[in-house]
C-alpha cells in the first residue's frame, strides 16, 4: 500500500515552536507579514516501510503532479516482485472489485487488468480522477482509494506530514520559498535515513483501549467517571 498527498501550502511566516535564544534575549518575531510566496510539498508514503518520498513545489498542477507521481510510483513498483501472468481473469478481476465493496460510487474499471500490485490512498483532488492519469495507474497493477469527505484521517500520509512539518519548521521562519523547501527536503530525507513503518491499531491505540476499560459509565449517558461508584441499597426486600 502507498499513500499520496500534497501537503501546504506553507507561507513564510515565523513558526510557533520552541526554540534555543541567549538568557535575556529571547526571540523576536516580525511586527508585519511580508507575501513571499507559498511552497507544497509532494508526498508518496509506503506505511509498511516508513519510506517516504518527497518533492518541494511552489505550485502543483497536472502538468507538475502528474509526471512526478508516475516516477514516483515506478520507484516503489521496482522494488516489488515481478508479477505472474493472469491466468483466471474473472478472479483477478474480483480482486480489484473487492476494494469497491460497499460504495455507493465505484469507479470504472478498464476490461483488461493486469495483476494488482500496489494499492494507492490518497483525497478527492480534482487531478487524481484524470482520466489519462487513472489508466496508466491501472495499467501499473494500482488500485486507487479514495478517501471520503472530512476522512482524511484515513491518508496515512497526512500524519507522516505534520511530523516533518513539525521537524522542519518549529520554531523558525523560512525567508523564501527555496528555504522552505530546502528544509521541507532535508527533514524528509533525514526521515528516510531511519524510517518508522506506520501500522493501524498500534500502542497509540491500545493504550486508547486500555484508557476506555480504566472509564466508568454513568447512568447510561456519555458521560464517564475514572472510578466506579458504590451502589447503594435501598432496603428493597424480595419476597417469593
Amino acid at each position: 500500500m502507498a499513500c499520496q498527498d500534497e501537503a501546504g501550502p506553507y507561507q513564510t511566516v515565523p513558526y510557533a515552536g520552541l526554540q534555543w535564544a541567549p538568557i535575556g534575549h529571547p526571540a523576536l518575531q516580525p511586527h508585519e507579514y511580508l507575501r513571499l510566496g507559498t511552497a507544497k510539498l509532494l508526498t508518496l508514503f509506503r506505511p509498511a516501510t516508513g519510506e517516504v518520498q518527497a518533492q518541494g513545489v511552489t505550485a502543483c498542477p497536472n502538468r507538475v503532479l502528474h509526471p512526478w507521481l508516475k516516477a514516483a510510483l515506478r520507484a516503489v513498483l521496482a522494488t516489488l516482485p515481478e508479477p505472474a501472468p493472469v491466468i483466471d481473469v474473472e478472479a483477478n478481476r474480483a480482486h480489484w472489485t473487492r476494494w469497491q465493496a460497499g460504495l455507493r460510487v465505484r469507479i470504472t474499471l478498464p476490461a483488461a487488468l493486469p495483476r494488482l500490485r500496489v494499492l494507492l490512498v490518497w483525497d478527492n483532488l480534482a487531478g487524481h480522477h484524470t482520466p489519462e492519469l487513472l489508466l496508466w495507474l491501472f495499467a501499473q497493477g494500482v488500485m486507487v482509494l479514495f478517501t471520503p469527505l472530512s476522512g482524511s484521517w484515513l491518508n496515512m500520509a497526512e500524519s507522516l506530514q505534520r511530523i516533518l512539518l513539525r521537524r522542519a519548521l518549529d520554531g523558525q521562519h523560512p525567508q523564501t520559498t527555496e528555504q522552505l523547501i530546502a528544509w521541507l527536503e532535508a527533514t524528509a530525507r533525514a526521515w528516510n535515513a531511519d524510517p518508522t513503518p506506520f501500522t493501524w491499531g498500534g500502542k497509540r491505540a491500545a493504550r486508547r483501549v486500555r484508557a476506555r476499560q480504566r472509564r466508568h459509565a454513568l447512568g447510561g449517558s456519555g458521560a464517564c467517571s475514572a472510578r466506579s461508584f458504590r451502589c447503594r441499597s435501598h432496603g428493597y426486600v424480595q419476597h417469593n
